[in-house]
């Protein structure tokens, strides 16, 4: 994992034209994090908040949300879709030289974004940030065990099944999927195994689930005792 915030950033930039509210790997997995949310939030931070789907999402239980990007053209694009939310405020900012503060949130959010950055230490920061009783949801990629995963084996025609479902166009276009291979160029993803030693020594209990479509999830409430 390498985090290099000007690669991310001109790869996101080149990404926002094909970014819409529609149905993607990402956002199937909403509702199943929202779950894990209490109804009403007082402040929440949404790290990579691209064009601020989640986000809108969080703001219709929270008091407060900040979204944080490194991408511009994100920002731009989730500020003019979130003109009916006064209350979600968008950022152009590095999580990891941002200063978060101490205990400042009652949820933190995280989708398809900490595979790119130091696992180990955006945990820790993300920690410290979390008010007592907060709440941490996070889901993103990992590194999948090939042929040995039957998850693999069914990963992608249910891929198939559902964008054509959901969108009622079996793949995403020519220029976008470039776009994406482009990108793709430049990830690494933690396996399982890694993932789940990091938040056994960081935040322990937390629940990390793999699910299909290639994700995975945590969920961690931070107990009154944690440091």
């Amino acid at each position: 994992m390498t985090h290099s915030s000007p690669q991310i950033q001109t790869d996101f930039d080149r990404l926002a034209v094909f970014s819409t509210d529609g149905w993607d790997h990402n956002n199937h997995y909403h509702d199943f994090l929202l779950r894990h949310l209490p109804p009403h939030i007082e402040s929440a931070l949404d790290i990579g908040c691209g064009t601020g789907t989640f986000s809108r999402r969080l703001a219709q239980r929270s008091e407060r949300v900040l979204g944080i990007d490194l991408s511009p053209q994100m920002i731009q694009l989730a500020r003019e879709r979130s003109s009916a939310y006064p209350h979600i405020e968008y950022e152009i900012a590095d999580v990891m030289t941002k200063e978060l503060g101490e205990e400042q949130f009652n949820c933190i959010a995280s989708i398809a974004t900490i595979h790119h950055l130091p696992f180990d230490e955006i945990l820790s920061k993300i920690k410290r940030a979390l008010k007592p009783s907060g709440t941490l949801v996070v889901l993103d990629l990992y590194e999948g065990q090939g042929i040995s995963d039957p998850m693999n084996w069914l990963a992608t025609p249910a891929s198939i099944a559902l964008q054509f479902i959901k969108t009622g166009h079996p793949r995403r276009s020519a220029e976008e999927l470039a776009a994406w291979d482009e990108h793709g160029k430049h990830e690494s993803y933690l396996t399982l195994a890694q993932i789940k030693q990091s938040c056994s020594n960081i935040i322990p209990g937390a629940q990390v689930r793999k699910h299909l479509l290639w994700r995975y999830s945590i969920v961690w409430s931070k107990d009154a005792n944690s440091h």
